[in-house]
């Protein structure tokens, strides 16, 4: 499991004075590059080999101005050429939102999937855990 501590700035918050909704997506983002790294060491556009197929994100309580917030990335299934990420957004140790990404190991130049094998496949292993409960 990768971690990351989140520092919530005021441009954060929005009229209702909580974290606004639009920013999970971009923390949890943020927070997978360790991942990311895992293909692309250097994090280098032109050598990029993930797609992103698909992301949902659940609410579960309100993110609040002036608490950290830990966001926490394992993977939930791994498949021949794709995974899941799931993330959780914890503040004050209350989980408070999750989200899943499913990625593809791609090959960008050849537009084909790539299959997930070898040291790839044992490093993403590593991180595979079944779904923390609330």
């Amino acid at each position: 499991m990768f971690t990351k501590t989140m520092e919530i700035g005021f441009y954060d918050t929005d009229a209702l004075g909580h974290v606004n909704n639009t920013r999970l997506p971009t923390w949890f983002e943020l927070a997978r590059n360790d991942l990311f790294r895992l293909f692309t060491p250097d994090l280098d556009p032109a050598k990029w080999q993930l797609i992103l197929a698909r992301y949902d994100v659940e609410f579960m309580a309100e993110l609040f101005y002036g608490k950290p917030v830990e966001i926490r990335t394992y993977l939930t299934h791994l498949g021949n050429s794709s995974f899941t990420v799931t993330q959780e957004a914890r503040q004050e140790s209350r989980l408070v939102a999750r989200g899943n990404t499913v990625l593809v190991h791609y090959d960008h130049r050849e537009r084909r999937t790539l299959r997930i094998e070898g040291e790839l496949r044992e490093a993403l292993s590593a991180h595979l855990q079944e779904k923390a409960e609330a």
